[in-house]
């Protein structure tokens, strides 16, 4: 028993941040009293100014604590009993799980090789130490393994920048925003993805200095509500149509920058296109209605594919062209879609026709990777086996496996020699929620036969955990130290403070993996006789080889945070636009490729044509299926979760409920009033959930929050509302994206 007398229950406050794929990383400060955590407060140690804000935790952040005391928590190892996939499992020690894991790999190397060997995307446990960081350190000394590109968020973004600009680096810094005379947001919504905390806030600066901020959108989102001077709504994935229509304006109008595309780009007309290219195939041609589809991408043209009035595209062009500096900055929504490759790629020849590249308050392409980021450590690790494959592909490496190339997304070899056999999941749930078609999916890895072991690490049955074979208990973030850093924009680093003691046999993943490496006779070569904290400290000092003024551990760990200073904001390309001869883009030519000679050179025209085109989807608002399953439907990150992460958490359910939003006319057609039970379905799914009636979404459009855990009853009804049990198993044609906004639904009255 404890003596309750002797328990110290003096309140101290420990600094510490998140470590989920959240869109931020901000300061969390834990009050604890015996052990336990009894409040979460967050940043209030500075003083808030422009130029230095306070890293303010939002309400997932202030809900850790509750997440963390979840009844549901796997607290102990356990096997798989029954069928995978019914989610039956039984307890067992950590030395039996280890043994198991121990023997599978043994034998799956030996008999495949490390192509059968595959580490599941995941973000749920994210740092500079988590445990897909240890487990790649200690597979690819083991041997190697299968390895991945690209992310579930950004796939098409990260492939397709670089065939217009040689580099995925084409952000500028934030603050550059009050320098903007207008700001169109498309398809973007960081009041609550987040992408990079305060970014809401630097928003609301530009706005304040005099900025214009446009929203286009099928939802009025809480950005449009909170910082836009007007929303846009639009039909999802006809976003390149209306990009193409404002070129025409452009055009016709002698609106664009016809100096900076002669200077810096290729493919813009015919007059600066590479040679032995047949007349046509420019951009300027395409637009005009001169090349193979002869047809003019007038206002008119894409208002009845784009539900955009014609009068709206036309002053929105004009707009552009003329209020310089301008950014069109585009959120990851857009580009995943079933050709959101062209999305990206269409943004881009606007930001050129409009001289908005390289200068203060303009924008280059997409939500943009930081043009700058400081240097910051890594754990050593490299995997000797050079095949990949894309992220979304990994159901064809399981079932096709075994000679699958680069037709079906492989890099760094011509075919792997294995299908994919063993699998850790660890701190994610694409396995099955996360990943497209659902129903389709959990089959695949439910049948035994294909892949022989799944492992997973994590704090609660989710629906991926379900079809593991042996499940080990993990840590919470708020149970060791770590260190992380913004996946988006920000200048600082944040150092994770261990607040309580973990419960049960929860371990860190640094002490089972450095078991797993002793059974693999690795131990010595793996741990280098490092403790957990040696390789925090060893990064660190790694770090501030590199970084004159970063503090000492002892220190860094104390303050919790470390910012970088810079006299200057940081403007993508501004060393290309200014001299041009001396600092060429990183591209074959040295130019914006607005023609890529790299994607002519495929001879895909019809899915990967060399310049940005709107290619209709395959479930669009052009396609034949329309007639059978009449509404798009799409999946909007929701303030109550990142990605599945707080799905099971009460607090934030009572901040966030899940239902469908869809428009009043299209809910009086169906008999549905608010909060109406509705059934959404398609051929490869149904789900059942409230419906939210509002007219914060166009009409023929719904949006089921993303996230909500998969749960379908004994007929195979979702009955939860996860957005994947509708979404289609199909990778966008270029970068082998998730394309999971492509979807035609019918929804009725329960």
């Amino acid at each position: 028993m404890v003596d309750i007398d002797n328990v110290d229950l003096t309140e101290k406050i420990v600094r510490t941040s998140g470590s989920h794929n959240c869109g931020g990383r901000c300061i969390i400060k834990a009050h604890v009293k015996g052990n336990r955590i009894v409040r979460i407060s967050t940043d209030d140690d500075i003083a808030d100014t422009v130029t230095v804000p306070q890293l303010r935790g939002c309400l997932r952040c202030r809900s850790y604590k509750d997440k963390l005391y979840h009844p549901d928590r796997i607290t102990y190892p356990q096997k798989r009993i029954g069928k995978r996939g019914q989610g039956k499992f039984t307890r067992i020690t950590w030395d039996e799980a280890l043994d198991n894991i121990a023997a599978k790999t043994k034998r799956v190397m030996a008999d495949y090789g490390p192509d059968a060997i595959y580490f599941q995307y995941a973000t749920g446990n994210e740092g500079l130490v988590s445990e897909q960081q240890w487990l790649r350190r200690l597979m690819g000394l083991y041997g190697g393994y299968l390895g991945y590109y690209g992310s579930y968020s950004t796939a098409c973004t990260q492939i397709a920048t670089p065939y217009t600009y040689g580099t995925n680096q084409t952000g500028n810094s934030r603050e550059t925003w009050v320098n903007s005379k207008l700001i169109i947001l498309l398809g973007w919504n960081p009041a609550e993805t987040i992408h990079g905390t305060n970014t809401a806030y630097y928003l609301k600066l530009a706005k304040q200095a005099g900025a214009e901020i446009i929203c286009i959108d099928p939802l009025y989102t809480n950005t449009a509500i909170g910082l836009a001077d007007e929303w846009i709504a639009l039909r999802p994935t006809t976003d390149s149509a209306l990009l193409d229509a404002m070129a025409y304006t452009m055009i016709t109008e002698n609106l664009q920058d016809q100096a900076f595309l002669d200077k810096y780009c290729l493919g813009f007309d015919e007059a600066h296109m590479p040679p032995g290219v047949p007349a046509g195939n420019a951009y300027k041609s395409y637009i005009l209605g001169d090349s193979q589809d002869y047809t003019a991408k007038t206002p008119a043209w894409a208002e009845a594919i784009t539900g955009v009035p014609q009068a709206t595209i036309i002053r929105l062009a004009r707009k552009y062209a003329t209020n310089r500096p301008g950014a069109l900055i585009q959120g990851y929504g857009p580009q995943r879609h079933a050709y959101g490759e062209q999305a990206v790629r269409s943004a881009t020849v606007l930001a050129a026709m409009t001289g908005n590249i390289g200068v203060a308050g303009g924008w280059a392409a997409g939500a943009g990777y930081p043009a700058r980021s400081p240097y910051i450590a890594e754990l050593p690790r490299f995997n000797p086996n050079p095949a990949k494959i894309s992220v979304f592909c990994w159901p064809d490496a399981i079932i096709r496996g075994r000679g699958m190339g680069p037709d079906l997304s492989v890099r760094g070899v011509k075919a792997l020699t294995a299908n994919i056999k063993l699998m850790f999941n660890l701190g994610g749930n694409c396995l099955v929620n996360q990943h497209a078609d659902n129903n389709a999916t959990a089959k695949i890895i439910a049948d035994e036969s294909l892949v022989e072991l799944i492992v997973v690490s994590d704090h609660y049955i989710t629906p991926s955990a379900k079809y593991a074979d042996i499940i080990l208990p993990a840590d919470n973030m708020l149970e060791r130290d770590n260190i992380v850093t913004p996946w988006g924009y920000g200048d600082y680093i944040l150092y994770m403070n261990k607040v309580v003691d973990t419960i049960g046999e929860c371990r860190n993943g640094y002490a089972w993996i450095s078991d797993l490496a002793e059974r693999l006779g690795l131990k010595a070569e793996f741990t280098e006789g490092r403790s957990r904290e040696d390789w925090l400290r060893y990064l660190v000092a790694k770090t501030a080889e590199h970084n004159p003024g970063f503090p000492s551990f002892e220190e860094f760990k104390a303050k919790g945070v470390y910012r970088w200073q810079y006299d200057q904001p940081s403007i993508a390309f501004a060393e290309q636009i200014n001299d041009f001869a001396n600092h060429p883009f990183p591209t074959p030519s040295g130019k914006i490729e607005i023609f890529s000679p790299r994607l002519w050179a495929m001879n895909k025209p019809e899915e990967i044509p060399a310049i940005p085109k709107y290619l209709p989807a395959w479930e669009g608002p052009e396609a034949t299926l329309k007639d059978q399953y009449p509404l798009q439907c799409i999946g909007h990150h929701y303030k109550r979760r990142v990605h599945s992460t707080f799905d099971n958490t009460s607090w934030m359910e009572e901040a966030g409920p899940q239902e469908v939003w869809v428009s009043p006319s299209d809910a009086a057609v169906r008999g549905v009033s608010n909060g109406s039970l509705v059934r959404v379905f398609n051929d490869r799914g149904e789900v059942e959930l409230p419906a939210k009636v509002t007219p914060r979404i166009m009409p023929g459009v719904i949006s089921i929050p993303q996230g909500a855990w998969w749960m379908p009853d004994a007929d195979g009804v979702d009955k939860r509302g996860c957005i994947n049990t509708l979404t289609k198993y199909q990778p966008t044609p270029l970068a082998f994206g998730n394309p999971t906004h492509t979807n035609l639904v019918q929804m009725i009255k329960a």
